[in-house]
């Protein structure tokens, strides 16, 4: 590791505290804290869909299905340990990691989009939160009433205005408080979807084990292949995790050593991950055995239930789950991003007002008029265009550098300095970013390309990679 410039010039252009290296001494998160980060990405509303669905979906052997998500887990571990090592070698954010290889001006870019996709999923995912905590206040009162402004109920506001209001409070208190948060939620989802599992288990009896068995058995309904099936597994799953992949130094920076990192990602990425799609095959066979028909949504199965005590747990539990990924995902990212932009006014707490100004609108408009113009294209595209910024950064780190970083250049705006190139930006790297972005936004749009859409980032991020070997090596 070289060593750092001394008594270098930190340009205001490009630093602050948010941004600082993270010291030694202050790098107290452990596996535990990465683990939660993982576990609040896995079990959300949709990651528990996701990973019941694949089972059903299909109609491939379970333990066909069963090895694609845990070998997406293991892909998905790998790309997070590469692109994390040198955050807790440094302690420094995404955003000023990518100045090393996009210029110190040049690292906007990818952070700008970032933030941008964050941000809009923040606010949708605001949304979502509050429907968990409406559901509670509606099954407590016994009507949700008339929607009164933009489709949403009175009850409908307060649940959504109040979970705004949660959040703000979370990260005006700080990144220790959201730790805090997210080492409570990670469990407690746990602990409730086994609770779960054993009741509907409880519940069914030997049935239980007779869908089981019909799953694992499969019913090759699947119009295609099994390999490509597998595939598409796989693929799917990789997907999903992509939006964190890339800005994990996010969450890295503040880890004490790689090899806590590496466990870290490894009981939260493969074993979580097959952990809990065990349970979502659980229920979701119990589901069968109860109604006749396999349900993949959690709420849906609560409602079947209709009870109170259990609506008022699960609304909790999908509150804290939504309310987990959300931060993880969509809300840490931006703040960083956003501090990058204008570091010397905007710092984590401005960015996350800015954040949660942007949620009230989105989520605020997204029953009534942004779910239903297509915007969801739009969004997808900006998340596709950042998957070359991937292989860039790690190529450039491991194999053109070879592992060196001089940290106080990064924060350097000097005509002389090693990460300024041309103007702040690095055309290499922008050269190399071209082609692979065009290929991954034509996943989104050409429907013959969609059966790639899957591994659409991990082939962007490669190209990317590639291209900007072949071209810094010269």
């Amino acid at each position: 590791m070289r060593q750092s410039s001394t008594n270098l010039h930190r340009d205001p252009s490009l630093f602050n505290e948010d941004l600082a290296p993270t010291p030694p001494n202050d790098r107290e998160w452990g596996w535990f804290e990465l683990f939660n980060v993982w576990a609040n990405d896995v079990q959300s509303l949709f990651g528990y869909t996701l990973a019941a669905s694949l089972f059903v979906t299909y109609g491939l052997n379970g333990w066909a299905v069963f090895a694609g998500i845990v070998l997406a887990g293991f892909i998905v571990m790998g790309l997070v340990n590469l692109i994390g090592k040198p955050s807790v070698e440094h302690g420094i954010p995404f955003p000023v990691m990518a100045r090393a290889s996009m210029g110190v001006r040049g690292a906007n870019f990818p952070a700008m989009i970032r933030a941008v996709v964050a941000i809009f999923w923040f606010g949708v995912q605001t949304y979502f939160a509050s429907t968990a905590l409406s559901l509670a206040f509606i099954a407590l009162i016994g009507s949700n009433g008339q929607p009164v402004f933009l489709d949403l109920s009175s009850i409908e506001w307060i649940a959504f205005l109040a979970v705004w209001a949660f959040q703000i409070m979370l990260f005006w208190n700080g990144i220790d408080l959201i730790v805090e948060f997210l080492n409570f939620a990670g469990p407690f989802v746990y602990v409730v979807m086994l609770t779960l599992a054993v009741t509907i288990w409880i519940e069914v009896g030997n049935d239980l084990w007779l869908e089981l068995g019909t799953i694992f058995r499969g019913t090759g309904s699947y119009h295609g292949s099994s390999l490509g099936a597998f595939v598409a597994i796989v693929g799917t799953m990789i997907a999903y995790f992509s939006a964190v992949i890339i800005n994990f130094g996010d969450f890295s920076r503040f880890v004490g050593s790689e090899h806590e990192m590496r466990k870290g990602n490894l009981l939260g990425l493969p074993i979580n991950i097959a952990f809990f799609s065990l349970i979502a095959l659980i229920v979701t066979a119990g589901t069968v055995a109860l109604w006749g028909e396999p349900m993949t949504n959690p709420t849906d199965i609560v409602a079947r239930i209709d009870s109170l005590p259990l609506t008022i747990l699960a609304a909790i539990t999908f509150f804290a789950a939504t309310v987990g990924i959300n931060l993880v995902a969509n809300f840490i990212p931006p703040a960083y991003d956003l501090a990058n932009l204008m570091p010397s006014r905007i710092n984590f707490r401005v960015a996350g007002i800015i954040t949660s100004a942007c949620a009230l609108v989105i989520g605020g408009l997204w029953v009534s008029t942004i779910s239903q113009i297509g915007i969801l294209g739009l969004v997808n595209t900006l998340g596709a265009v950042l998957a070359p910024v991937y292989g860039i950064i790690v190529v450039d780190y491991y194999l053109v550098k070879s592992g060196k970083l001089d940290v106080d250049q990064l924060f350097s705006a000097a005509r002389d300095g090693e990460y300024f190139y041309t103007n702040g930006w690095n055309m290499a790297a922008m050269v190399s970013f071209v082609l692979p972005a065009i290929f991954s936004v034509l996943t989104v749009w050409v429907p013959m390309l969609n059966a790639l859409s899957g591994f659409a980032w991990v082939i962007g991020a490669g190209f990317g990679g590639v291209f900007y070997w072949a071209i810094a090596k010269r």
